[in-house]
């Protein structure tokens, strides 16, 4: 059983997503007060959030990039609009998926469980340690002795993927199909996005170099300098 919150304004997708969790055991929470969105989250300690972009008060946009700042909770965007442009935003963000209106429950479900089942696994394996660093895939941060970096869940995965294939490329494709399940909205360009947001978080680490592109296959984590 997970707590789902549900940043949407329309009542009768809350309803129908609401009725479709319930079979699944799993609880619901929604919006209160449109000016406190990320309070709300914050209190409810939700273990995922499905978040609209076009809501009251400001856009989902916003309150994606407000609760990053104090929480790396899994986020999937459910949006009507035009996708191309906004899935990039939403990753931007610190979006983890993006699932475009109107949509299956089978395909929302499938996603909800993918990211859970993600962050269930991470802590199978706590510590993971190369050289003088160490990944932590309960927490998601990653320290040595330059500082910290708290990662969001698809960072901390993508991370976690790069580590396990160390000194090797991994693909462009195989990492999608990994991260996204070979999700229909999400394409190299996506993916892109969070390999910039992971290198961005690693620069106070000095790791940022760390991952190597190599253009036109895929990326690789190098363990030495090359």
């Amino acid at each position: 059983m997970a707590k789902i919150f549900i940043v949407e304004d329309n009542p009768q997708i809350i309803q129908t997503v609401t009725d479709e969790l319930a079979k699944w055991q799993h609880s619901v929470a929604t919006v209160n007060d449109w000016q406190n969105v990320t309070g709300e989250i914050m209190a409810i300690q939700p273990d995922l959030v499905l978040f609209d972009i076009t809501l009251p008060s400001f856009d989902g946009f916003y309150w994606i990039q407000d609760l990053r700042k104090n929480s790396q909770v899994p986020i999937i965007v459910i949006s009507a609009a035009d996708i191309d442009s906004n899935v990039m935003h939403a990753v931007a963000a610190g979006a983890d998926d993006y699932l475009m209106k109107p949509f299956s429950m089978t395909v929302l479900l499938a996603k909800i469980e993918a990211l859970l089942r993600r962050n269930r696994q991470s802590g199978n394996a706590t510590q993971v340690g190369w050289g003088d660093n160490h990944f932590n895939t309960l927490t998601n941060e990653v320290h040595n002795e330059n500082g910290q970096a708290q990662l969001t869940p698809t960072e901390g995965a993508l991370l976690q993927i790069l580590l396990t294939h160390r000194n090797q490329t991994v693909s462009k494709t195989t990492l999608l199909e990994w991260l996204w399940q070979g999700g229909k909205y999400l394409n190299e360009n996506t993916l892109n996005v969070n390999i910039s947001r992971l290198r961005t978080k690693l620069v106070p680490l000095q790791l940022d170099r760390a991952i190597r592109t190599e253009r036109g296959v895929g990326y690789r984590l190098v363990t030495t300098d090359e």
